[in-house]
């Protein structure tokens, strides 16, 4: 049977297993903007007038889980006030705005909510992409990590992600290299496997561009558990763009760029379903359905991205300084 599903805040395609009952937005403009057909969907906003608040949405009995894409800043209320509703919860990445606002959710998760057999999952695409999935896979049969480069590197001008007002002034810290660097750090970690996380980071960030407060830019050194030592290079606000992830072993190195995917200089192309959140969003289904949790989508695994991303953030306000990993264990 079917998950009802409620969308609060930006749009995702509902898999096989989840039916799209109802969209919330803070305005009826905005959830106008998702363009569904109104005769099916019911829209939910702040100013749409009696029995249709997000209370009302969250009282109905056929809708059992919401997808929560909203500003970082607000996504953590609506995510207790879904899960207090007895709502499954899919939320986008990051997992909050800073690891100890994070860490104090995931506690309350699991001692208040997670008994009850109501879950909590946070998306991140990167997860799903089958380029990176082949690439980790690689990696694993090269024996011991010696290096790994990270590189992301792009100029963020204008277009669609830009032009929102927490973007365009964020407050939450890291500006884009929290929102977007997430996917970068998880990939980097996805590459790297469980086995062998980072233990220490250390970092010099910068702001390149005015129009992208407070900082845009971070190169980072770290070293992992094992003892491999590399790079994590990231920017949103220069002309040099590209991407790559790079793990050297003893037996041979893997790199992945875009889908391309070079294991011991031999490329080969590998095909992605589209930017991974079709998969992502039908795993998400598929678990609720098995009364399961997908353990790529633990809150857990995003905490250990956004603790990468305030490292580095805090070890470039300190001029470098070395700082250690807490939660890289997952």
């Amino acid at each position: 049977m079917a998950v009802g599903v409620a969308i609060l805040g930006g749009a995702v395609e509902a898999a096989k297993d989840l039916t799209l009952k109802a969209v919330y937005s803070r305005s009826l403009k905005s959830a106008r903007t998702l363009e569904v057909d109104e005769s099916k969907i019911d829209l939910y906003s702040d100013d749409a007038g009696a029995g249709k608040s997000l209370d009302d949405l969250l009282a109905r009995t056929d809708v059992q889980a919401v997808i929560i894409a909203l500003p970082i800043k607000n996504q953590p209320d609506y995510i207790r006030r879904a899960l207090l509703a007895g709502k499954h919860v899919l939320s986008e990445k990051p997992v909050a705005e800073s690891v100890k606002d994070a860490v104090d959710l995931i506690k309350w998760y699991r001692s208040e909510i997670a008994p009850k057999s109501v879950t909590w999952a946070v998306a991140e695409n990167f997860r799903y992409l089958n380029s990176f999935d082949y690439a980790a896979a690689a990696v694993k049969t090269k024996g011991r990590q010696l290096t790994f480069r990270c590189r992301m590197q792009t100029l963020v001008e204008g277009g669609k992600y830009f032009e929102t007002s927490w973007r365009k002034t964020p407050t939450h810290q890291g500006g884009f290299l929290l929102d977007g660097g997430v996917h970068t750090v998880a990939a980097l970690r996805l590459m790297l496997g469980k086995d062998n996380p980072l233990v220490t980071l250390s970092a010099h960030s910068a702001q390149l561009q005015e129009h992208l407060p407070p900082v845009d830019t971070v190169e980072a050194t770290g070293k992992t558990k094992n003892g491999a030592v590399g790079t994590i290079s990231m920017s949103f606000g220069t002309t040099a763009k590209g991407s790559e992830w790079n793990i050297g072993s003893e037996k041979g190195s893997v790199s992945i760029s875009r889908d391309q995917v070079t294991v011991d200089g031999k490329t080969e192309k590998v095909e992605d379903e589209g930017t991974g959140v079709a998969p992502e969003v039908r795993k998400w289904g598929e678990a609720l359905v098995a009364g399961t949790s997908n353990e790529r989508q633990s809150p857990e695994e995003a905490l250990a991205d956004l603790e990468l991303i305030e490292v580095m953030l805090r070890s470039g306000e300190q001029g470098g300084v070395p700082i250690k990993l807490e939660h890289q264990e997952v």
